[in-house]
């Protein structure tokens, strides 16, 4: 067994990687850009070697640096997570040169499967049911045309070494191949150094699932049952769960056996994942194979017991698999959803910034249900513009699926991070979507059900009366804490009037509330005063706790708490909404106060994101028409395109390409 290894990556999975390896006693070297100088990776590491400057393409993308840092440290392998170099035949190739193991497959395995082009030969060759395509190379925009006809519409454009949904776009028509050709290419060739595009035909109201393979060096290799990891934006993915939903014991082995033969056929000697795009008839078409750790490879290990970073690590020793196909059980249900810095209230756009609060729920075993949560941040650190704006991996598992969903919601409410905006909200309500619930999943999930975006869940029902008794709970204890101040002039005693009405957003609710010995009794009230629903609350809240964390009627509750001007910005289940506790005679006054309305930007074309400008696409004093491309502006690795609004005319234009803005920062103004 190796005594050091250096790990050639960041945030989460390095520190992941930092885990098992300090639980097999094996010491740890961390790399680090500029940007990552005081990164939690570095702070786990035992040692740490600065690299070079901030940007990936002259720091973490660079072999040499990558290969001197490991020689120096006296590393005896190394680690490539997922992403940078993790499947780049050219590294495990230089690492080898120098004497150093690889913590994965071996060049020949990465060049015939990493490839997408290449992997897809390998899988016609070994008789894999493929997505029908184009398995060559693409020229350039005018040939990609040519070939989406002949396929047939809609169409997906990829990237040849793409992954985590860089360089991918899916078109239906010859305007948008044009188009997302040429964003594609440029993503791939900023993300991963290599621009060489296919296409292939899009499978309508598809799923994707994927089977996690695992080999050695004496020919073993073995499959851990399935991923479903249908719920994608922008062909990323947002929520994954093991096992699949749709997937029968007959058709997981189906899957499975035939990942295990691609595999064998190639070689394949460590952790890898055959993804596969699937029918809601359970038919399955071989998609493509990612020769390295997946970002949610958490999944599986709840479901399996096995410590797929443990076994990359023993396998690259020489160790033979100590398990056998029969050896592989399933049990339970596992649910991942990845938190990202994005704001899901401006279509998802990157969030970066201090991370003024970052306190996750406590990772625990407790009643079969356990909580595991993967980051590389802590609280005071930044999410940078450079890297992918990951902050955590959230992980339930349960006995069932019902129940992991559950823990997850429980979990995700009780997520706390302030600084910076994030999509927890957005999963949320995701958790609460009876769809989701019910399995029926598609890779168009999102795009179906949040057509117009994500706006926030309306609070109503159920959900409004739960929000109104813990706002109104929170009111009573405020209350309670200000009547027993010490050293207040002796009088008369204070009481207080138990009718209350909360403001929730638009929409008001009438109560009764009272102490009841530890809790707190809530009994709503109709508009003819006649008595409704009711709620126990009990909790330990205190002012100044971000979440109110308790029972509502013996069921456990978590709901997110921020101080605003006279009230509460409360969140639960993806329901947020500010929310303000009056006195009746309050609440006549509070309907006469005018509301403030936001101004709007105008004319000019704000930078919807901190991030650097592209391209250009218009000149000053240009007509254009609404939906036409204006700017296009990238962050965390991702191009986004910027569009004209309405028809109108270029009066300025405030930036040029190359440059660096600031959220909001005027890139242009129409006449």
């Amino acid at each position: 067994m190796f005594k050091r290894i250096l790990i050639a990556n960041r945030g989460e999975i390095a520190c992941r990687i930092i885990k098992t390896a300090r639980r097999l006693g094996i010491e740890t070297v961390a790399v680090y850009s500029e940007a990552d100088r005081d990164a939690l990776h570095v702070e786990m590491a035992d040692h740490a070697v600065l690299i070079g400057p901030p940007a990936a393409a002259e720091s973490y993308l660079v072999i040499d640096k990558i290969v001197d840092a490991a020689r120096k440290s006296g590393a005896e392998a190394v680690h490539p997570g997922y992403g940078f170099l993790s499947e780049r035949e050219a590294f495990p190739k230089a690492l080898e040169k120098a004497g150093i193991v690889f913590i994965g497959p071996n060049p020949a395995a990465i060049a015939a499967m990493g490839d997408k082009i290449e992997s897809k030969k390998a899988a016609a060759r070994a008789k894999v049911s493929t997505v029908p395509g184009h398995l060559g190379e693409i020229a350039d925009a005018t040939h990609a045309i040519k070939i989406a006809g002949e396929i047939g519409y809609p169409v997906m454009i990829k990237a040849s070494a793409g992954g985590g949904g860089k360089g991918m776009r899916i078109a239906y028509s010859e305007s948008e191949v044009a188009e997302g050709f040429a964003r594609s290419k440029s993503e791939a060739k900023s993300s991963f150094g290599d621009d060489r595009m296919f296409i292939e035909k899009f499978i309508v109201n598809p799923r994707h699932i994927e089977i996690q393979v695992l080999g050695d060096k004496h020919g073993n290799v073995i499959y851990l049952g399935e991923r479903e990891c249908s719920i994608q934006r922008r062909n990323q993915k947002v929520v994954e769960e093991a096992p699949s939903p749709l997937l029968d014991e007959a058709t997981r082995r189906a899957m499975g056996e035939q990942a295990v033969a691609l595999a064998k056929a190639v070689g394949y000697d460590s952790a890898g994942t055959v993804e596969f795009v699937a029918g809601q008839d359970r038919s399955f078409f071989f998609l493509e194979m990612n020769t390295r750790l997946q970002v949610e490879h958490p999944v599986t290990e709840l479901i399996t017991g096995i410590d797929l970073v443990e076994q990359m690590i023993r396998v690259a020793s020489g160790e033979k698999l100590s398990l056998k196909q029969a050896d592989v059980k399933l049990n339970g249900w596992a649910v991942e959803s990845r938190l990202y810095a994005e704001d899901p209230y401006r279509n998802f756009l990157p969030s970066v910034g201090r991370l003024s609060r970052y306190r996750p729920p406590d990772e625990t075993v407790l009643d079969g249900i356990t909580v595991r949560n993967d980051t590389g941040v802590f609280e005071g650190g930044e999410i940078s513009i450079y890297y992918d704006p990951m902050i955590a991996k959230l992980v339930t598992h349960g006995p069932t699926r019902a129940q992991a969903i559950s823990a997850q919601s429980n979990a995700l409410d009780a997520f706390v991070v302030d600084g910076i905006r994030h999509n927890i909200p957005f999963l949320a309500a995701l958790m609460a979507h009876p769809r989701w619930r019910a399995g029926e999943l598609s890779t168009g999930f999102i795009a179906e059900e949040f057509p117009e975006g994500f706006h926030g869940v309306a609070a109503e029902g159920a959900a409004a009366e739960r929000l109104a008794a813990v706002a109104a709970a929170i009111d009573h204890v405020l209350g309670e804490r200000k009547r027993s101040i010490s050293g207040q002039k002796p009088g008369r005693a204070v009481t207080r009037e138990r009718r209350r009405v909360v403001k929730l957003g638009d929409a008001e609710l009438t109560l009764d509330i009272a102490r009841e010995a530890d809790g707190i009794a809530v009994q709503f009230v109709d508009a003819k005063g006649n008595s409704g629903a009711s709620r126990v609350l009990l909790s330990s809240w205190k002012p100044g706790d971000p979440v109110w964390s308790g029972l509502i009627d013996g069921a456990p509750a978590a709901v997110q708490v921020r101080t605003i001007l006279n009230g509460f910005l409360l969140a639960h289940h993806g329901v947020e909404a500010k929310t303000y506790v009056y006195t009746e005679r309050e609440a006549e006054a509070a309907r006469l106060m005018p509301v403030k309305v936001a101004a709007g930007a105008g004319k000019q074309v704000l930078c919807p994101m901190p991030g650097l400008v592209v391209s250009l696409a218009v000149a000053e004093g240009q007509e254009v028409k609404a939906g036409e491309t204006l700017a296009v502006v990238e962050a965390m690795k991702m191009e986004n395109v910027l569009r004209a609004e309405r028809d109108g005319t270029i009066k300025a234009i405030r930036v040029k390409p190359g440059d660096s803005l600031a959220v909001d920062a005027v890139i242009m103004e129409f006449a």
